[in-house]
């Protein structure tokens, strides 16, 4: 359970309408959210439901049709594109389903990039690289490209991306997606680490159901809308173990 309430992340009113045409997508409507500040927070709903639309919107990637999304107070639907952009470097960290790496870029250098972006020298950028790949156990493969190593290991590369700026958020979108059933594993509990070692608030977009037995919160997304919010400890979750 989360034990301080102080929130980090608000929505209010939030809607998006793709419009393609003629034709109006509702892909939000009026959201209403607020995720804690060091929470574990797990957002389910089916393809289409609007868990990439409400990530994209909390991650200063889109921009709502109505509504605002704040992050420590800050109106993101109020910045520029140049500081939604800030944003995004210094207090946001993303982990995609499909890993997104450089495949031409060793390891160390595919974490180095947003540590670059946000103006730290080469050696310090090198420095803090090789200190979070070897906080997610892989010290040993710094200098192997994405194609050298298991979907596991470019799921923990793309962990430690997520995690060299030192973010406030972590966005997960179907982090286990790819992964079978003991690396999945394996990451959802690195994920958990994350919130419990370094204060990061974590968001997942996942199918998984070992995910929310790791959740403090599930938020439930049914036709762009709440459908749900209710606390992991209220719920009969029951994970086996994978032998």
């Amino acid at each position: 359970m989360v034990t301080a309430k102080s929130v980090l992340i608000e929505a209010r009113n939030l809607s998006k309408v793709y419009r393609m045409g003629r034709v109006e997508v509702p892909a939000l409507r009026d959201v209403d959210l607020q995720v804690y500040e060091n929470e574990y927070l797990s957002v389910m709903g089916p393809s289409g439901s609007g868990k990439s639309t409400l990530f994209n919107m909390i991650g200063a990637l889109d921009r709502p049709t109505a509504g605002t999304v704040t992050i420590a107070g800050v109106d993101l639907t109020a910045l520029s594109s140049r500081q939604r952009a800030y944003i995004r470097n210094e207090h946001i960290g993303y982990i995609f389903q499909a890993y997104n790496l450089i495949g031409a870029l060793k390891a160390i250098y595919n974490v180095m990039l947003p540590l670059q972006f946000a103006g730290k020298s080469d050696k310090e950028a090198y420095g803090r690289a090789k200190e979070v790949l070897e906080e997610v156990g892989l010290g040993d493969r710094l200098n192997h490209r994405p194609d050298e190593l298991s979907g596991g290991q470019q799921q923990r590369v793309a962990i430690a991306r997520a995690l060299a700026n030192n973010p406030t958020i972590i966005l997960a979108d179907e982090p286990t997606a790819n992964l079978d059933l003991h690396t999945g594993e394996e990451i959802i509990t690195l994920l958990r680490s994350l919130r419990d070692n370094h204060g990061v608030t974590v968001i997942t977009a996942t199918h998984d159901h070992k995910m929310l037995d790791k959740s403090d919160r599930i938020l439930w997304i049914k036709d762009g809308a709440v459908d749900r919010l209710e606390n992991r400890a209220d719920l009969d979750i029951r994970v086996g173990k994978v032998e």
